[in-house]
């Protein structure tokens, strides 16, 4: 009888201990770009070093990893901080439809808007113009900066031929001289640019003080930003552009613990995410604190103890 009791009382605790190890989903990028490169670093330690397990996942983008948490598809995502501004504000896109069942994990790194291309004679967005353009995958953000780019510079989609390509795909297109130019948003360096300046050889376009204050005009996301020389093969030069924020943000299904545990873990293990993934060393808490979207209680209450106040959702 007490081998049965004993038996009993060792498997009501292996099944809470499952119970309290929660398990999430967290959407992330392309294969070829820095959300699934990060996010996949990011999962594997909050799993290893906390009671939430989570599993990253290969997405297309923030829009389409908006809409995933909507319908519970995933509770956590990678998203630009401008698009899903977009989402609770309910415009461009989500004119008349607004998203409001996320919020804010934190704010991780600059993402900035690179517009590559292997055609020595494209040196502006103005250039554009006629060529086949890649403006990134359908329910990606780089959409939008395509659009606010073309802005910038009088010009519409009617202006170029779009071509809705990821980063990996748009990178091939320009390998084999199918598209003139992309847009790729993404912290730099991008893998899928990394491998197109190493193969074949490849140009960033840069923009000049005028445009990035328009750029600022059309969407107060944006940020001035600059590329190093260097940090891709064969472009030696800085690159002007502008940038926006990589931020996580969850669905009403992670609790105030989860989202606490997230955020401290990853703000508490910068040094060994930094050794995983570059991106680590970007890892700021004032930054983290400033997406412009509500935050989830459980950051909110990681952010006040350590000194920092932010919004949360009502």
């Amino acid at each position: 009888m007490k081998k049965v009791i004993s038996l009993v009382i060792a498997l009501v605790l292996a099944l809470s201990c499952t119970a309290a190890l929660a398990e999430l989903t967290f959407t992330t990028g392309g294969t070829s770009g820095t959300y699934y490169a990060f996010g996949n670093v990011l999962a594997q330690y909050i799993t290893n070093n906390s009671d939430v397990a989570v599993t990253a996942i290969a997405g297309n983008g923030s829009a389409a990893n908006i809409d995933l948490l909507d319908i519970g598809d995933a509770q956590l995502g990678f998203v630009q901080n401008d698009v899903a501004n977009y989402a609770l504000n309910g415009i461009r896109i989500y004119e008349g439809a607004p998203i409001d069942t996320f919020t804010a994990i934190a704010a991780l790194y600059d993402e900035t808007v690179q517009l590559i291309t292997c055609n020595p004679d494209i040196k502006s967005v103005a250039d554009l113009k006629g060529k086949n353009v890649s403006i990134g995958s359908q329910g990606s953000g780089v959409y939008f900066n395509a659009l606010d780019f073309l802005e910038a510079y009088d010009m519409t989609l009617d202006d170029i031929t779009p071509q809705y390509q990821s980063f990996g795909d748009s990178a091939e297109s320009l390998k084999d001289g199918k598209i003139d130019a992309a847009f790729v948003v993404a912290g730099a360096p991008t893998p899928a640019v990394v491998d197109l300046c190493t193969t074949k050889g490849a140009y960033l376009v840069s923009l000049d003080d005028e445009h990035v204050e328009k750029l600022m005009g059309i969407s107060g996301a944006y940020s001035k930003t600059l590329i190093p020389g260097g940090t891709y093969e064969g472009i030696d030069e800085d690159v002007v552009t502008v940038g926006v924020k990589a931020t996580i943000i969850a669905n009403e299904d992670v609790t105030e613990d989860e989202a606490y545990a997230i955020v401290s873990t990853i703000f508490e293990g910068k040094d060994a995410i930094t050794e995983a993934h570059a991106k680590g060393a970007e890892l700021d808490l004032e930054y983290a604190s400033t997406c412009g979207l509500p935050y989830h209680p459980g950051a909110a209450k990681y952010f006040a103890e350590k000194g920092i106040e932010v919004q949360t959702a009502d």
